[in-house]
């Protein structure tokens, strides 16, 4: 096992780096067995498995922090049982235990405890839960056998020059989901359905897309991968309300330190692509940047600009600064969101 780790913390970025152990557990004869930690970063599993041909699987992502004080502490990691288990739901896939699914992250953050990063760094340990159909299963339904993972990376600071605005396209050929289809639910169908419009969109200069209600292509859903905010020129937090949005644990801390902390206003509501000029601040918010502060969004062929295409406009500053305090412990929390590992 791995008692010094030769990793360059600062030069980190979002890729994959092997760790020493990681949490497997099979469902079969309609129970969970105990769960252990492997060494091996390999699965083997049927080739006619239900995750392979017809995409039954669903997974999570969340961190490990290590504040000043050199603990380590989860962020909310019971909201990420909560909503694997409604994906799991909605592919009729077993559900975990919530103390199960929190004991898993926390047993594999232990055993990876070198791998996490320097409190000052930026840098955290990304935790990858995720839940596939196995087993020999020819025919379209659901599998026999279902396999628990968990895995973690070290992972760098999102913003390596510091929070920074970029640009976003509206799509207007793709839709991330279907209405009534699993956009709500953190299913990878979702993320292969936005692999070309990411593609297209990138190779035109912008971050990402930007995308609507697939209904009617009028309001804002989605910005890429992660949920969309709005500030109002009076002040107030707004977030579109949506059956085919996924529902983001980092958008309800928000809105949570939006009312409580910043003592502001909140509305969870249709945002219709053509009143996007009542925001005076946008931003995209989802666990691997906390929050993209949002230049500007092109749509039909002309850039709005929000605060600015260089500045952090100052209320998304003081939601990016409050919600990352509290993920690296210096900022006190609400009660029930801190999980201390050690």
């Amino acid at each position: 096992m791995s008692t010094n780790v030769n990793i360059d913390w600062d030069k980190l970025g979002f890729a994959y780096t092997k760790t020493d152990l990681r949490y497997i557990s099979i469902w079969e004869n309609g129970k969970w067995d105990d769960g252990k930690l492997v060494e091996d970063n390999n699965i083997s599993i049927s080739e006619a498995s239900t995750a392979l041909h017809y995409g039954q699987q669903c997974f999570e992502g969340l961190k490990a922090y290590r504040t000043k004080d050199d603990s380590i502490q989860l962020f909310r990691p019971d909201q990420n049982a909560k909503r694997i288990n409604r994906s799991c739901k909605r592919v009729l896939m077993p559900e975990i235990p919530v103390e199960k699914f929190v004991d898993a992250c926390l047993q594999v953050v232990k055993a990876n405890e070198a791998f996490v990063p320097p409190y000052g760094t930026g840098a955290t340990l990304y935790i990858r839960p995720y839940v596939i159909g196995i087993g020999d299963n020819l025919g379209v339904g659901p599998a026999p056998k279902f396999l628990f993972g968990v895995f973690c990376c070290p992972v760098g600071a999102y913003f390596k020059g510091g929070l920074a605005p970029v640009n976003f396209m509206i799509s207007e050929k793709y839709d991330r989901a279907a209405p009534h289809g699993t956009g709500a639910d953190k299913i990878g169908g979702n993320y292969a359905a936005s692999l070309l419009a990411h593609v297209e969109a990138t190779k035109r200069g912008f971050a990402d897309c930007v995308y609507l209600d697939p209904a009617t292509h009028t309001k804002i859903e989605e910005v890429g991968a992660a949920n969309f905010f709005g500030i109002t020129k009076d002040n107030v937090f707004a977030t579109p309300k949506s059956p085919s949005i996924l529902p983001s644990i980092t958008k309800y801390s928000l809105i949570h330190i939006a009312k409580e902390y910043l003592k502001m206003q909140v509305e969870e509501r249709d945002i219709p692509i053509d009143s996007i000029s009542e925001f005076k601040e946008a931003g995209a918010c989802g666990t691997a940047a906390v929050i993209t502060p949002i230049g500007g969004i092109e749509y039909n062929g002309e850039l709005h600009v929000f605060h600015s295409e260089t500045e952090v406009g100052p209320i998304t500053k003081k939601l990016y600064d409050t919600l990352y305090g509290i993920q690296f412990g210096d900022v006190e929390a609400p009660e029930g969101w801190i999980v201390k590992v050690k």
